[in-house]
This record gives structure tokens, C-alpha cells and sequence, in this order.
């Protein structure tokens, strides 16, 4: 083969470096910007999984756990270890409590004991740990995942489609625990994000890497903030005064690597979302354009203590909402499988 005169291989080098620049470049902002409302409303449109897995579709992102996916969960138990992701039932007001479990003892005798639960209020909210049904509970322009309208939901009273109880068999899949207060300059010396705090699109990816998972069609995301371990030693505050979360570049991330599910020790959102005029983005774009279903104030703390120990953040995930038909979603414990 012919060699270069030196100058062509300069260039040619040169034109090498450039173009491996550019795909890094590339790769680094391989989403559109999702700042404005604008924005906004184009990444519901263009995120859309609506039709993907028929018209009639209730279970959105959930169709990428499989039976393969879940006997692929299944054999990472090795150590034998459980861990709930669930936070104690609020039996407690407090500045971010919506509701309250009123806890009432019916009967006391020598032969046993009864009492009765009830919501003060709904069980959705801040404090709750618990999952949204997939097509009623957050709707856009009127309509929920797959075009389920607020006018049907009204009519049904309930959920008519899409409802908590399509998971009435159980989600059973690989769970990834995102531990935020890894991410440089993130977290307080105590081991928290503060409220306000932002983790994004690019945020996940830098977690991939420190963490050494990535994430696959089928998996469920949780992120891990503090939010507890913060709530316990300074107590617990309005969330007028910020939510660390995702901001909603994360649903290019969603979309991308078949996210089928996520969860968060608070609401899944960031809080301001930085997005003016729209409150909760995320959920939006997750439930409603996504199909992506959405786990709310679960309790990460002891989970990334083992997973740190381990120095493994995945593990099997499983969790059973209540079986309640035309249920908008349900409390949940759902548990970590080492």
C-alpha cells in the first residue's frame, strides 16, 4: 500500500480527531433540550408510546418485562439478603404528610385482637410509599396513557383501563438502585441531595459508570437521595421549599434503554422542575407518553448501605399492589433481592 506524504497523514489524523470529538459531543447531548414549556409538550409527543403494544394496552413499559427478564432477575440472588423498599406507614401529621393512616383498635379479649386502617386522605402524595396506576392517575390535555380520557375515568368512577389491578400477578423483574449521593458534588457531608437538587439525563449515565451497571429493556430505576435519612435528623419540611429528583431529561433516558418502571424516596421529580409553568414533568412524561409506571416515597437507606457493601446495585425486584379494581394505584412494599 502506498504511504501518505506526511501532511496527508496530519490531515487525515486531524479529520480522526475531530470526528471523534464530534461523536463524543454527540453522545454526550444525545437528547433534544428540555427547558422550556415548549420543549416540554414536544417531548410528549415525540417520546410517545401510545399503539406501540396495541390500542388497547394497559400495562405500557411493563410489556418489556418478560418471562426471560424475569428468570434473568431471578438468578441474581446469590447472598439470600431481602430488603424492603418501603418506608413505614405515616400514622403522623407533618408538613408533608397529605394523609395519614388512622390506625383505630376495634377489639381487645382474651381469645385476640382487631383493628381497623383508614386514609385520613388519599394515599398518593409525599408521604406514601406506594405505585400509580399507569392510564388514570396523571392525565394530559385530558387524557391519560393511551388516550383513556378523564371523561371515561368519571364515568366508570374508577380507572376503566389501566388500573392497578393489572398488576394483581405481581411485578417481578431486575431492579437498579441509583445512589445519588455518589455523584460528585451532589450530596451534603451527611449523606443527602438538598431539596432542589437536580439529577438528570446525564447524571444517570455518570452513575452507570461509578456504579458499574447499566441499565436494560425491562429494568426498574430507583433513585436514592437521602430524602429519609434527611427527614430523620432535621425533620420535615413543605416541599414549597424544593424535592431533589429527576428532571425530566431523564425520559429520553426512559425511553432509550426500555426503562419499565422507576421509583424515588420522594415524588420522582425535582422540585422547582425547571420548566416554567409545569408542575411534575416527569410524571407526565413517564405515565402518560411513556407508559412508564411510577413508584412514589420509597425508603432506599438500607438498601444502598448493602448495596455499598456488596458493591452491587442490582438486585431481583418484586412488589404486589393490592388487588382493587379500577384502583388509581395502591400502597406498596416492594423488596430487594440480593
Amino acid at each position: 500500500m502506498r504511504e501518505f506524504p506526511k501532511k496527508q497523514q496530519l490531515l487525515q489524523l486531524l479529520v480522526l480527531l475531530v470526528s471523534g470529538l464530534s461523536v463524543q459531543v454527540l453522545n454526550a447531548q444525545s437528547h433534544p433540550p428540555l427547558e422550556t414549556e415548549a420543549d416540554f409538550h414536544r417531548a410528549m409527543e415525540e417520546l410517545s408510546n401510545w399503539g406501540r403494544w396495541g390500542v388497547d394496552d394497559e400495562f405500557g413499559a411493563a410489556n418489556l418485562i418478560t418471562a426471560e427478564k424475569r428468570k434473568s432477575a431471578a438468578a441474581l440472588v446469590s447472598e439470600g439478603i431481602v430488603v424492603s423498599l418501603a418506608h413505614d406507614v405515616n400514622q403522623e401529621p407533618a408538613v408533608d404528610a397529605s394523609a395519614v393512616l388512622t390506625r383505630e383498635v376495634l377489639r381487645v379479649s382474651p381469645t385476640g385482637a382487631s383493628d381497623r386502617y383508614e386514609y385520613s386522605g388519599s394515599y398518593h402524595g409525599t408521604i406514601h410509599s406506594h405505585l400509580d396506576a399507569l392510564d388514570c392517575h396523571i392525565m394530559y390535555e385530558g387524557k391519560g396513557y393511551n388516550g383513556v380520557t378523564y371523561q371515561e375515568v368519571e364515568a366508570a368512577g374508577g380507572c376503566p383501563r389501566g388500573d392497578i389491578n393489572v398488576h394483581k400477578n405481581g411485578i417481578v423483574t431486575r431492579g437498579i438502585l441509583f445512589d445519588a449521593t455518589l455523584l460528585p458534588g451532589k450530596a451534603t457531608r451527611d449523606g443527602w441531595l438538598e431539596p432542589g437538587t437536580v439529577v438528570n439525563y446525564d447524571d444517570l449515565i455518570a452513575l452507570e459508570k461509578i456504579q458499574g451497571v447499566t441499565v436494560e429493556p425491562g429494568d426498574v430505576i430507583l433513585l436514592y437521595t437521602g430524602r429519609w435519612k434527611r427527614r430523620a435528623a432535621l425533620g420535615a419540611w413543605p416541599t414549597s421549599e424544593g424535592v431533589a429528583g429527576y428532571h425530566a431529561d431523564v425520559a429520553y433516558f426512559l425511553k432509550e434503554r426500555g426503562v419499565a418502571m422507576i421509583g424515588h424516596d420522594m415524588w420522582n421529580d425535582v422540585a422547582p422542575s425547571g420548566i416554567p409553568n409545569v408542575f411534575l414533568p416527569l410524571h407526565s412524561l413517564a405515565l402518560v407518553s411513556l407508559g412508564v409506571s411510577i413508584f412514589d416515597n420509597l425508603d432506599f437507606g438500607r438498601v444502598a448501605e448493602i448495596a455499598k457493601e456488596l458493591n452491587r446495585y442490582s438486585f431481583m425486584f418484586t412488589a404486589a399492589p393490592l388487588r382493587i379494581e379500577m384502583g388509581m394505584g395502591s400502597p406498596v412494599n416492594p423488596l430487594a433481592t440480593f
